[in-house]
């Protein structure tokens, strides 16, 4: 998915040490509203990156969406778009998506398959909900390459996980290790992502590993997460040094969450439009290269929009006047007062 902000947000973040917590502290991160699409746009709920806080692990970017009237909206045409130093990670709850990519992979993304796009130094792919899709709803998440990794090959993988059964509930493990189901996907650094389901009045006390931060994102339910409420679109963030993430289902009815973490990233990265890079003068290079239709990024074959006299990529936005500089991610440390 591409990130159609007008005025794209700059990020730039430096390393920061490890710290380990004193008991598993809270930090709520409210997603903003953010259209993604033509005139009749459907709405994304953004809650990284933010001010607030730009990075869990290496994942950089979350895009909670839907449930989404595609008959009212048009759904999702996102026409061809590049990608640098990232992988996208897209999770559906319903509905279907055709991908297409320069990397010459074409794919449906289905509910509960994981697909994952390694951009390495460039990629470029569009995204179109299916013609026989009503209803969208899921998740777009990118991670950030360590930069031994970000010049690599463009590549694509495909995951149908196996359902983890608990008492009270069930799990779809995409990404990493979690609950004894380790996933099969390769990643740049370490990582989890899955989806969890709890039944009304459920609690799962989940093992995690103590060097990660972790976020849970809550779809639907009544959900608290160490107790504290965590409501549908808000991202929960918890620190290093946790062994035990108690998440509850104190309502009435079955509850969806993501949940992802990863070891703390510590490198610094400038994230701008649909580029990762080190610094401004690269983010400059790849918008030329991309704006020139360069090599880098290859070509998308097979896109169709929904729209016969709509564009057949995006460009990029103006870049700001003034140079990219950095801003420090917090440390890995729940902050349990700040909620923008």
């Amino acid at each position: 998915m591409s990130t159609t902000d007008s005025f794209p947000v700059k990020h730039v973040l430096s390393p920061t040490p490890p710290h380990c917590t004193d008991g598993a502290k809270v930090e709520i991160i409210t997603s903003r509203e953010v259209p993604l699409g033509g005139p009749r746009a459907m709405t994304v709920y953004r809650t990284l990156p933010q001010r607030q806080r730009s990075l869990i692990g290496a994942w950089c970017f979350v895009d909670h969406y839907g449930p989404d009237d595609v008959t009212a909206t048009g759904g999702m045409d996102v026409a061809p778009h590049p990608h640098t130093g990232l992988q996208t990670v897209s999770w559906l709850f319903e509905g279907s998506i055709t991908h297409h990519d320069s990397g010459d992979q074409h794919a449906v993304v289905l509910p509960g398959e994981v697909n994952l796009m390694t951009a390495g130094a460039g990629i470029c792919h569009s995204e179109v909900s299916t013609q026989d899709t009503a209803t969208l709803h899921g998740v777009q998440l990118w991670t950030v390459l360590p930069d031994a990794d970000r010049h690599g090959p463009r590549r694509f993988d495909h995951h149908a996980p196996e359902p983890v059964l608990f008492d009270g509930g069930s799990a779809l493990v995409f990404l990493g290790s979690l609950l004894g189901y380790d996933s099969p996907v390769p990643t740049f650094s370490p990582l989890v992502g899955a989806e969890l389901r709890l039944d009304p009045g459920a609690l799962l006390e989940v093992e995690v590993n103590p060097g990660f931060e972790h976020g849970l994102l809550v779809d639907t339910g009544e959900i608290d997460l160490e107790g504290v409420l965590v409501a549908p679109t808000e991202l929960a963030y918890t620190g290093t040094g946790e062994t035990v993430l108690r998440i509850r289902n104190h309502g009435h009815v079955p509850a969806r969450m993501l949940f992802i973490g990863g070891e703390p990233f510590d490198e610094e990265i400038v994230m701008w439009w649909n580029f990762i890079g080190r610094d401004h003068s690269e983010i400059e290079q790849f918008r030329t290269e991309w704006q020139e239709q360069g090599e880098r990024f290859g070509t998308t074959r097979g896109y169709i929009g929904k729209d016969p006299h709509g564009p057949t990529w995006l460009p990029a936005p103006t870049l700001p006047h003034a140079a990219i500089r950095p801003r420090r991610n917090p440390e890995p440390v729940a902050r349990p007062d700040e909620r923008i």
